[in-house]
């Protein structure tokens, strides 16, 4: 068996699986789908197949690929994206399987039925005996439909599901769609069954765009091929048209966008260049494959688009399933945007508090400056969450100011940072770039065993390299863009020195409060491609409240190590939520869940200082701040102040 086939079959396989190990991050709490053969995970049973399996419409695993072989058919899109999103096999499995009820088996979410026009995908959602399993005119199953069958046991929907929707093409198979206006009939019923969801109190739900039907085996080639190609358009028009007046964060999948892309460059796709796979199949078409056909010296339906006359290959479900992934995590990476200019906030302030800890007591005279620079290193590494992937920051900064005396109590002062920060997330190392502008003007004030310190602090923002990648069938596939930000923040901070002014060591409660906000400007990802997105503003704002203890300790005249430890509370502790569209479809905006703040905060940071000369002091800092869920920033500081 080829590495490809092999593959091929492990894959299967762990789909076919009874459970499926949780994969993280998934905010969606079930998969419930609603179409036709397009999603269908095995309504039928499988005559041709193992025992006891089912049937889908897709290709076998191989090595044969022939029925009877006791090679199961492979897994349609939407189970190979609710397998990656963590979903057991059951809960992907079929809605109303004769197998199902024969073996006493659980019900799974998966209402999608083989050869169902968009009525009958509507009447699985709304009516009684509205999910019918029937073949050559014999109903091997039925029972009610989705929202029927929910009330019928005392259920209500749930809010957080993801419900996924395909249907259209059997409307053009078998008839019913022969005009535009038969057409606009057909997608006015698909988009009628997202609104009876939306009704129902969905807020999720994924819809497809219909594939040119014009360029599939059925008709490809023929004389029906345009007149086909063009009531598509005017189907997938009118459903665009209607799903934009539904009150839902509708996630539209511009299939045959994302087809034509891959067709004129199918190579990279891992499928055969030199092919017509529009025309061809690999079995139950017209024109079977001559190269990787069924019947062919080298079966292999890895290499086309099309198994049959309408269906995909595991290829191309691939495709599609991947196309979905990318859409549904961009918001669990994008959201981290805010989190990088916020991590280098923080560190632009810990090097003024390091600075600031070192000169506690050991201000300049009266009426004198002191001046500091400081290059540094920074780590920001982001654990996964239920809606947010895990990534790991790195960069490096330059701080510089300095501070004026007044008088024995105050000091003022203004400083300046630059950071330069890359972040790297997701299965596809996405990697994102930010250089960040700081500004502060801070006031301090120290009088017998009172201190505290007040600071104001602005910045601009520059992404100037945000390159989103992700896995597309075989290859991987990035979309770029850049875009601004701005924030301002606000710290302040209030202690008690339990010591004498003149000790050799000092110690010190204090409190503190912080508040920051930040905003990621809109922008819109470069191609046109059907996985470019237009991501809209951002915003991120933390309030905090804290205390914590500070102390120094003189190891010798001129040396002195001083350290800080901290808890603090964020209040603004809200999952933050990301509005995004398709470049290719701007009308249809919807909004998904991202990165959530921790409600808490732990910091720690350690230095020492040598006094080199009566007016110079080199400083070494390290910092190191732990949220609840485990995210973890560091950053070191080696800096020399100089009074003057």
């Amino acid at each position: 068996m080829s590495v490809r086939r092999l593959a091929l079959a492990s894959l299967c396989a762990a789909i076919s699986l009874a459970s499926a190990a949780h994969a993280a991050p998934n905010p969606y709490s079930h998969l419930v789908v609603f179409g036709d053969s397009l999603s269908d995970s095995g309504q039928f049973p499988d005559l041709n197949g193992p025992l006891g399996s089912s049937l889908r419409f897709t290709n076998r695993v191989g090595p044969t690929y022939q029925p009877g072989s006791g090679e199961p058919v492979g897994p349609t899109s939407v189970m190979l994206l609710g397998g990656r999103l963590g979903f057991s096999s059951q809960e992907l499995g079929p809605s109303t399987s004769l197998i199902n009820s024969i073996l006493g088996l659980p019900e799974g979410n998966n209402w999608a039925v083989g050869g169902y026009r968009t009525d009958q995908i509507l009447a699985s959602i709304t009516e009684e005996n509205g999910s019918v399993v029937a073949t050559n005119g014999l109903t091997l199953r039925s029972r009610d439909g989705y929202l029927v069958d929910l009330a019928n046991r005392g259920e209500r929907l749930d809010a957080n599901a993801l419900f996924y929707l395909t249907g259209g093409g059997n409307d053009f198979l078998q008839g019913v769609v022969t005009s535009p206006a038969t057409a606009q009939a057909a997608a006015n019923q698909l988009a009628a069954s997202a609104s009876a969801l939306q009704q129902a109190g969905a807020r999720y739900i994924m819809v497809w765009l219909l594939p040119d039907i014009g360029l599939t085996p059925a008709l490809s080639g023929t004389a029906q091929q345009a007149g086909a190609s063009q009531l598509s358009t005017v189907f997938n028009n009118q459903l665009v048209s209607q799903l934009s007046t539904i009150d839902a964060q509708i996630i539209p999948l511009n299939v045959p966008r994302l087809l034509s892309e891959v067709l004129a460059n199918p190579a990279p796709y891992g499928l055969a260049a030199n092919q017509n796979l529009t025309a061809t199949c690999f079995d139950e078409c017209t024109q079977q494959n001559a190269t990787y056909g069924i019947d062919s010296a080298n079966p292999d339906p890895t290499q086309l688009l099309y198994n049959d006359r309408v269906h995909p290959t595991i290829t191309g479900q691939r495709l599609i399933a991947d196309y979905g992934y990318s859409i549904l995590t961009a918001p669990w990476e994008l959201t981290l945007l805010p989190e990088m200019a916020y991590g280098s906030l923080t560190a632009h302030q810990g090097q003024l508090y390091s600075q600031w800890l070192s000169d506690r007591n050991h201000w300049q005279a009266v009426g004198t400056w002191n001046s500091f620079v400081s290059p540094g290193g920074l780590s920001q590494d982001f654990d996964g969450q239920s809606s947010s992937v895990s990534g790991d920051g790195k960069g490096y900064s330059l701080d510089l100011g300095g501070s004026y005396r007044l008088n024995d109590s105050w000091r003022v002062g203004v400083a300046a940072g630059v950071y330069k920060q890359d972040l790297e997330v997701g299965a596809a190392d996405s990697r994102y770039d930010l250089r960040s502008y700081f500004a502060t003007a801070f006031a301090q004030y120290q009088q017998n065993h009172w201190w505290a310190d007040l600071a104001l602090t602005g910045g601009r923002l520059d992404y100037n390299d945000l390159k989103r990648t992700f896995a597309l069938g075989s290859a991987e596939r990035s979309e770029k863009g850049d875009t601004n930000g701005h924030l301002w923040a606000l710290s302040g901070r209030l202690g008690f020195d339990l010591a004498q002014p003149q000790s050799a060591w000092h110690l010190s409660p204090f409190i503190s409060a912080d508040y920051a906000r930040i905003t990621v400007d809109s922008y819109s990802e470069k191609s046109n491609r059907a996985t470019a997105l237009n991501v809209d503003d951002q915003k991120r704002r933390s309030r905090r409240l804290g205390a914590g203890l500070q102390g120094q300790f003189e190891l010798t005249t001129r040396t002195q190590v001083f350290a800080e430890v901290a808890r603090e509370k964020e209040f603004e502790d809200g999952t933050q939520d990301l509005t995004m569209s398709q470049v290719d479809l701007p009308g249809l905006s919807y909004t998904l869940q991202g990165y959530t703040p921790s409600d808490r905060l732990d910091r720690a940071s350690v230095g020492i200082s040598q006094q080199l000369t009566d007016d110079v002091v080199l400083r070494a800092s390290y910092s190191y701040r732990k949220s609840r869920e485990d995210d973890v920033q560091q950053s070191v500081g080696l800096g020399v102040s100089w009074q003057w």
